[in-house]
């Protein structure tokens, strides 16, 4: 099943050698947050989020959590082999039943 889970308590300090990609994130994610205004003043949607993707053991869940916790925002981990289901239009339905708790 896909879960809702807290993030652990972590921060951008905890994390080495993403220094980066943090700031990319911190800037598509947390700014837009924090910040909502910044873009009405300039008359832009901010993006509603980003996909993180790589190699296992990168650090793509450690970012997602520093952010959340910096944002107070909910972390929601899906692991897209839980969205495939035995019988078609399931996959869909629990996306959208993620989104709606």
């Amino acid at each position: 099943m896909v879960s809702v889970m807290k993030a652990k308590k972590g921060s951008s300090a905890d994390i080495g050698g993403l220094e980066a990609q943090f700031q990319e994130i911190k800037e598509a994610v947390e700014l837009p947050l924090t910040h909502p205004e910044l873009y009405e003043d300039i008359g832009i949607k901010p993006l509603k989020g980003v996909i993180l993707y790589g190699e296992p053991g990168t650090g793509k869940t450690l970012l997602a959590m520093a952010v959340a916790n910096s944002t107070s925002t909910t972390f929601l981990r899906v692991v897209g082999s839980e969205l495939i289901q035995k019988y078609l239009g399931d996959g869909p339905t629990l996306v959208r039943e993620l989104f709606q708790s």
